[in-house]
């Protein structure tokens, strides 16, 4: 994932020089304003330490992912399967999203793919980890879905998002990244990896296309639309359904 100018599509492959993507304008992302929702319980204790202190690469989010779920693992505090890396992308991996940091003011900025972290709370609502938003962290499921999410209803069809969705304990045994999707042509590296060695495991060295893709034949977890996320962990869904294995 390699941060877009504005208005633009950021392909986060390494690929010869490409024409350019085609430019969006606000008038063509930018839904009518949501009303502002409340902020977290204090009663929630977050699953990882405040931001600052949480491993972090700039466009490596798939990996910033991994290592929350790593130390969430490790500490015991909740069970690992309320967890979920949570893959943003679409057919033409042009996905906006509000609040970013990288964002200017309220004009989206345009991926290709960003992963997050939802945590199905037993309380009252759910909660989404994401490093990259200027928005609480962590920050309560609906409030994401306001500020970061907005409708797709008054979006182009090409900007309409999926999300493809893996339990955390899976995520952590299948996932694998060498990191060549954030090298240019040359070789030389987009934006400077992480520190610590690659992400992979017995049977693969890369397989971060599978989890960006949203083929529901492809990969791991559950793929649908936006909208229907929305639906099922916003705080009128009643919970009762299973995603068991998923």
């Amino acid at each position: 994932m390699a941060v877009p100018p504005r208005g633009r599509v950021s392909s986060g492959k390494a690929q010869p020089a490409a024409p350019a993507a085609p430019s969006t304008s606000c008038a063509a992302l930018t839904p009518p304003p949501r009303p502002a929702m409340a902020l977290p319980a204090a009663a929630y204790e977050a699953a990882v330490p405040p931001r600052p202190a949480c491993a972090y690469t700039s466009c490596y989010c798939e990996e910033n992912v991994w290592k929350l779920c790593d130390y969430i693992r490790s500490q015991h505090q909740y069970p690992l399967e309320e967890f979920y890396a949570v893959f943003i992308s679409n057919d033409s991996r042009m996905i906006p999203l509000w609040k970013q940091k990288s964002g200017h003011g309220d004009e989206p900025v345009v991926w290709d793919y960003h992963v997050i972290l939802l945590h199905v709370s037993s309380g009252k609502q759910n909660f989404i980890y994401d490093l990259d938003t200027v928005l609480p962290f962590p920050c309560p499921f609906d409030v994401y879905s306001v500020e970061a999410f907005r409708l797709d209803d008054s979006l182009r069809p090409e900007f309409h998002r999926k999300i493809r969705m893996i339990r955390a304990d899976l995520y952590l045994k299948t996932f694998a990244s060498d990191r060549s999707h954030m090298k240019d042509a040359n070789g030389k590296w987009q934006k400077p990896p992480p520190s610590y060695p690659c992400i992979e495991t017995a049977d693969s060295k890369m397989n971060l296309d599978e989890f960006i893709s949203m083929n529901p034949k492809v990969g791991w977890g559950s793929v649908f639309p936006l909208p229907d996320f929305v639906h099922r962990f916003g705080r009128q869904t009643d919970y009762s359904y299973s995603l068991e294995g998923q």
